[in-house]
């Protein structure tokens, strides 16, 4: 039995693999690199270069391998971008995912663990976001999220699918020497490039009621996010139920003015942040529960917040 990791030379891709790998399953990658790297992958592992556009590509590689399920974490994830970007953002994300489902369909491959998204659920008017909170994305990328969630929900209707989807908020850290987050819209790589070219951090707002007056959010180890992934497909090859999603959050999360103490403290370089106006529709706290992942897929937070900043500045900076 082999698991197709969609997006596995990417950042949380290839933590994937590497905990599909180190808990003894096989794993293939199919990863067009546009935000991937191969220097990510794990010695060995097959890899196939190429889009989930091209079903062709996705059906020769599910026959050379022997596939038996499918671990998708391929996408565009740029939700600020996707506002900009929205037929792109949809291409990638819904087209994609309807093609890699007719690839499986056609193949008989009928498991999935989808990478989802907390953007499914907007800015909720609570305090702790469960999996049953009100479904209101407000970005082209969180919706493209949640049709990617309705596909697996009629496809498990119309051809038997097994799946489930994982939703998160903000992955951090790093599990290997090397491997870090490239994005250039999330919050760790923002505050490594600027402290690496001299300049001063910024928090947008620090006069919201939270405690430090900065954004609290879910902030959650990359590793901690893999075990999970793995845990879905163990029990979905063997038989076993899950739910139709689930969250991996904190409980708690931690403000955006403590990860910049943190940070400074870490990397050993002291800076006070610069403070820029609120951001238009920053809610001031959003933090998801994990219970049910608990219970199901092995999910706990193994990492503090100075370990998740610890590892994510060693991998960025070697």
């Amino acid at each position: 039995m082999t698991w197709l990791v969609t997006g596995g030379a990417g950042y949380i891709g290839s933590h994937v693999v590497r905990a599909l790998v180190g808990a003894g399953l096989r794993a293939v990658v199919v990863d067009d690199l546009s935000s991937g790297r191969m220097a990510f992958l794990p010695t060995g592992v097959p890899f196939a270069r190429g889009s989930i556009l091209d079903g062709d590509l996705l059906m020769r590689t599910m026959d050379a391998h022997d596939v038996t399920g499918v671990i998708h974490v391929a996408g565009y994830k740029y939700a600020g971008v996707s506002v900009t970007r929205p037929l792109f953002t949809y291409e990638q994300n819904v087209t994609g995912t309807a093609i890699l489902l007719a690839a499986m369909q056609d193949r008989g491959i009928d498991r999935m663990v989808f990478s989802s998204s907390a953007a499914v659920y907007g800015t909720p008017d609570t305090d702790l976001v469960t999996e049953g909170t009100p479904k209101s994305p407000q970005s082209p990328y969180g919706e493209s999220k949640l049709i990617g969630e309705w596909l697996l929900r009629d496809q498990a209707v119309a051809v038997g699918l097994r799946h489930t989807s994982l939703r998160y908020f903000n992955v951090v850290g790093s599990g290997e020497g090397g491997v870090f987050d490239v994005s250039p819209h999330n919050l760790f790589p923002l505050v490594f490039e600027a402290l690496l070219d001299g300049r001063t951090p910024r928090i947008n707002g620090n006069d919201y009621p939270t405690p430090d007056g900065t954004n609290v959010r879910d902030y959650i180890h990359v590793s901690d996010l893999a075990v999970s992934h793995v845990a879905a497909a163990r029990r979905l090859d063997a038989g076993e139920p899950l739910e139709s999603a689930y969250n991996l959050g904190s409980g708690d999360g931690a403000s955006v003015g403590e990860i910049m103490s943190t940070i400074a403290e870490v990397t050993g370089i002291p800076f006070s942040p610069e403070i820029a106006p609120r951001r238009p529709g920053d809610p001031a706290r959003i933090v998801a529960g994990g219970a049910l992942a608990a219970r199901d897929l092995d999910w706990r937070m193994r990492h503090s917040l100075r370990e998740m900043v610890e590892s994510a500045w060693q991998a960025r900076t070697g």
